[in-house]
């Protein structure tokens, strides 16, 4: 090979090896400051979320704390170009008791509401929320809740609407004290009421600082406990409809 040809292949590597290098670094900051893909781990959030489900999180959505970065440096306090979140949003945030853990839930209760319930209606600042039948849910995953549990579905009083499972009448996170939110801090549940760790039990009241984002779409899911990693799988287990299903 002659000189100019090995100076002409060189220059053609290196230009690749910048293209790749810049995609690299496009797509760590996309991640780190607008979108980060989330898995659903557990069925917490059905029939809204499901085990399989992977989400894009909105990290833009209220601004950033040092839990939107990758390690949470503590680079500063709060958040920057902080927005609230509006009650209804399905949001991750880390866990107050181990900040470490990423937790998807929906968000209740704003600073000073009052959160209660009381026979497996929702009490918002002393209104119900409505609950009405809406048919029954039965899951492909092999811890699901169960066959033909019931729907139900609930509207806040700002228009949001989603469906919630009830399997257990009674259970013990159908009847709860009144809990106030904190200033600074949000009320979490999960759609599955009666499989849910949230804001009515250990996970309490979750700091501002520690929301990262809002769920945004999911833009894939896979059923029957399909691991991502079994792609040979995915056509026989494909959730072809909740591809690119926004999340509300």
């Amino acid at each position: 090979m002659s000189d100019k040809a090995s100076k002409k292949h060189d220059s053609a590597l290196w230009e690749n090896i910048k293209v790749i290098i810049q995609a690299l670094l496009l797509a760590m900051v996309i991640r780190t400051v607008f979108f980060q893909p989330f898995t659903i781990p557990s069925g917490s959030m059905m029939p809204t979320l499901l085990v399989g489900d992977y989400i894009f999180v909105n990290k833009f959505a209220y601004g950033y704390s040092k839990y939107s970065l990758p390690f949470s440096p503590d680079l500063f306090d709060g958040r920057i170009f902080a927005s609230d979140p509006e009650r209804g949003d399905v949001i991750v945030f880390r866990l107050p008791t181990d900040t470490n853990v990423d937790y998807i839930k929906r968000l209740i209760g704003l600073p000073g509401d009052r959160i209660q319930m009381t026979d497996g209606i929702l009490s918002i600042n002393g209104e119900p929320v409505p609950k009405q039948q809406d048919g029954s849910f039965t899951s492909d995953y092999r811890l699901d809740p169960g066959a033909d549990v019931p729907v139900f579905r609930e509207t806040l009083d700002n228009g949001v609407s989603y469906e919630t499972l009830d399997q257990v009448a009674n259970s013990r996170g159908d009847n709860t004290r009144e809990f106030i939110v904190p200033e600074g801090h949000y009320f979490f549940m999960g759609d599955n009421r009666d499989n849910s760790l949230d804001s009515r039990f250990d996970v309490g009241f979750v700091p501002a600082e520690n929301l990262v984002g809002r769920a945004s779409v999911i833009f894939f899911s896979v059923g029957n406990d399909t691991s991502f990693r079994e792609f040979w799988k995915w056509p026989s287990n494909m959730r072809w409809e909740r591809l690119f299903k926004g999340v509300s």
